[in-house]
């Protein structure tokens, strides 16, 4: 669908506020990507031809951000998209493990997603918690020291209420104090 409009059809508005932020066109490509993963829950390549045609980029060089970026999807994810963080430090302190409890919970390994279309999982670099590993991001939401028992609770609730109190930031650094804690339960 190379020239379509669709993405301009849909957010028109959204679109013209986020190009009027950058004198730069191509400064705008991270939002836009954004907006285009919103619409789809991935980036269609409709999408990457639309925005190098706003931005007076090839599709190449859409592709080539959208590759370099861990929080961009070429293809459907689940409604939870599971990002466990595989930097040195959450790996020293048990990532790998933290795919297993997944993989043993769920029977999906990174890059897949499962039959219901609820759970996906991948695998990213560091997500700036260092402190608080082993952690996953869900969707936008961080869960920080996790464990096998937070792991299932955490999970268990999404698939009942679509949400879990377990999520903690980004960032639990410092920790919250006992007071802090009673107040957020």
């Amino acid at each position: 669908m190379c020239g379509g409009t669709v993405l301009k059809d849909k957010y028109g508005k959204e679109i013209e506020d986020i190009l009027s932020r950058y004198p730069v066109k191509r400064s705008a490509l991270i939002p836009l990507l954004y907006v285009a993963q919103r619409d789809q829950g991935y980036v269609t390549e409709s999408a990457m031809q639309e925005i190098a045609a706003l931005l007076r980029l090839t599709p190449p060089q859409v592709y080539e951000t959208i590759t370099f970026y861990t929080m961009f999807n070429l293809k459907p994810v689940g409604r939870f998209h599971l990002q466990v963080c595989k930097s040195l430090m959450c790996a020293l302190v048990g990532s790998d493990t933290v795919l297993e409890w997944i993989n043993a919970k769920l029977g999906i390994a990174p890059g897949e997603t499962t039959a219901d279309g609820l759970f996906s999982l991948s695998v990213v670099e560091c997500l700036a918690a260092c402190g608080t590993g082993p952690m996953m991001m869900i969707n936008d939401d961080y869960y920080e020291q996790l464990t096998k028992d937070k792991l299932d609770r955490i999970l268990s609730d999404l698939r009942s209420t679509g949400t879990s109190s377990l999520k903690t930031g980004p960032f639990m650094w410092p920790e919250p104090t006992p007071a802090e804690r009673a107040r957020e339960a």
